[in-house]
């Protein structure tokens, strides 16, 4: 995860953890 375009790469893994937190949550909640 940080080869590439730098910033991309960074904001898209950021993007897919807080994806993935709230899938996780919402599992929790149900």
């Amino acid at each position: 995860m940080g080869v590439g375009v730098g910033g991309f790469t960074s904001s898209a893994s950021i993007l897919v953890l807080f994806i993935l937190l709230v899938i996780i949550s919402s599992a929790f909640v149900i």
